[in-house]
């Protein structure tokens, strides 16, 4: 295998007005291995993919992907990579069968070879029944498939995937988790933007978190969820009015900072490796200060509380402070 980075991005940068969607971004990301950018809507992921795979240019830094610049060498690079966007991007007046097809002569595939590749997608997705149905008869989650289906037509170096499991039921999620490994095991370096720890968790040899456009941890899964502490302890104040007494108590804990959203009555108390003790001090104290809790459990990490422990805030926060930054920095700039 070859130590030169299938993908490689140094201080890479993009903006949307006021807004830095990608700030400085540095990557590195070895051949034959899944990379996972794992961050909630307006983190900077789907603009980080969109410019490695050529759909956009950077304002600055660089970016190499199987060695070609994504500015300079865009028109090779195309012909070695794959992208699966965050929505099925098919045709919907033309069957199954016909898109994939058309994706194949873009590729300059000839007309057999196009077919072959085809029916190969069709059959490994479970489409092989419906391809000669007309695209807009297919449910949400079949048109994912075709649209995942044809970001491999072309057999990529490079696959982006950004988000690929959106839409997908359990099965065909799995289906595709397992078709990812099997594309590595054949030597394909995969890029996969996700919201979802635990399918970084699963497949990603390495994964980057990236928050407001800048990467804040970078590691394994499980580097990452030790971040967090380990397991964490959630429950549910049914009666808002104990809600800042159920608060004090996981306070007191000692255990970890809470997470408190007193809208839906959560409270989530990083715990480490002391579940099942965390759990029975925890219904003890509640018990002793009469307040009824519900659904309370252990469970794993999820993308909210790694973002509380590196950041200090929930990842749905970090869109909403860089859309009203940039708000702010228009308003000071008018004023000025």
């Amino acid at each position: 295998m070859s130590e030169r980075p299938a993908i490689v991005t140094e201080g890479l940068k993009k903006a949307f007005g006021r807004v830095r969607a990608v700030d400085g971004v540095d990557l590195s990301v070895a051949p034959g291995s899944v990379f996972g950018l794992l961050g909630p809507n307006g983190a900077g992921t789907t603009t980080t993919v969109r410019i490695l795979t050529t759909l956009l240019r950077p304002d600055g830094g660089r970016a190499e992907v199987m060695g070609h610049d994504v500015v300079r060498d865009a028109d090779r690079l195309r012909a070695s990579i794959g992208l699966a966007g965050q929505y099925a991007a098919v045709d919907e007046t033309l069957t199954g069968r016909e898109n994939l097809d058309l994706v194949g002569r873009l590729y300059h595939l000839d007309r057999a070879e196009a077919r072959r590749r085809a029916e190969e997608v069709l059959e490994r997705f479970g489409l092989a029944q419906a391809a000669d149905r007309i695209v807009k008869t297919y449910s949400g989650g079949m048109r994912r498939r075709l649209d995942l289906g044809a970001s491999l037509v072309g057999r990529p170096d490079v696959l982006f995937l950004d988000e690929p499991t959106t839409g997908l039921d359990p099965r065909s999620r799995l289906g595709l988790w397992e078709l990812i490994r099997e594309l590595v095991r054949g030597g394909t370096t995969l890029l996969l933007s996700t919201q979802y720890l635990d399918e970084a968790d699963v497949l990603c040899d390495r994964i980057a978190v990236i928050d407001v456009g800048k990467i804040i941890a970078e590691g394994t899964a499980d580097q990452l969820k030790g971040r967090v502490g380990g397991e964490v302890l959630e429950f549910r104040v049914p009666d808002r009015d104990r809600f800042a007494d159920a608060c004090a108590v996981a306070v007191a804990l000692e255990l970890g900072a809470p997470n408190m959203d007193k809208e839906t009555g959560k409270v989530s108390v990083p715990v480490g490796e002391r579940g099942s003790t965390a759990i029975i001090r925890a219904v003890r104290e509640l018990d002793s200060a009469g307040i009824h809790v519900e659904d309370l459990a252990l469970r794993r990490p999820t993308l909210d509380d790694v973002f509380l422990a590196l950041t200090g805030h929930e990842a749905e926060v970090a869109l909403e402070e860089a859309v009203a930054n940039g708000k702010r920095g228009r308003r000071g700039r008018r004023e000025r």
